[in-house]
């Protein structure tokens, strides 16, 4: 492949029946492509992770997949509250997810630890009530 392809997808807020579709379509793609299963399986995870996040957290958001020949970059930005204490966030099992959203099986505390362990780089850049980008990146 000698240019990259880009993916976009929005992610609509509190909305649980959709919550996981751009990890789909971007397996789905990636099976296209020819990629090694171990590959897709991390990028999947660690996308289906932030995409829940943004459900639950953010107010929804926009996730872009740019797939090179070097790596998988993945870029979550949503305009949500931001995250107060990063450090804090990456504990496993650390959540701040409401009690409803605990009875619908989400909110476990492992999403941003998870999307850590899946990806070879994670950076979070965020503000108090302006919103978080979340960049990932599995290389290939």
């Amino acid at each position: 492949m000698s240019d990259s392809l880009e993916l976009k997808y929005t992610v609509d807020p509190n909305d649980f029946t959709r919550a996981g579709e751009a990890s789909k379509r971007v397996k789905k793609t990636l099976k296209t492509m020819g990629m090694p299963p171990e590959i897709i399986r991390r990028v999947s995870i660690a996308i289906y992770e932030g995409e829940i996040n943004m459900v639950i957290h953010a107010n929804g958001g926009e996730i872009t997949v740019t797939v090179s020949d070097e790596d998988i970059l993945m870029v979550l930005a949503d305009q949500g509250p931001g995250i107060p204490d990063v450090e804090k966030a990456m504990q496993a099992g650390y959540s701040t997810a409401a009690e409803s959203v605990r009875n619908l099986g989400f909110g476990a505390g492992m999403g941003l630890p998870n999307m850590k362990k899946y990806t070879d780089e994670l950076s979070i850049e965020t503000e108090k009530d302006v919103g978080t980008t979340v960049t990932m990146r599995v290389m290939l």
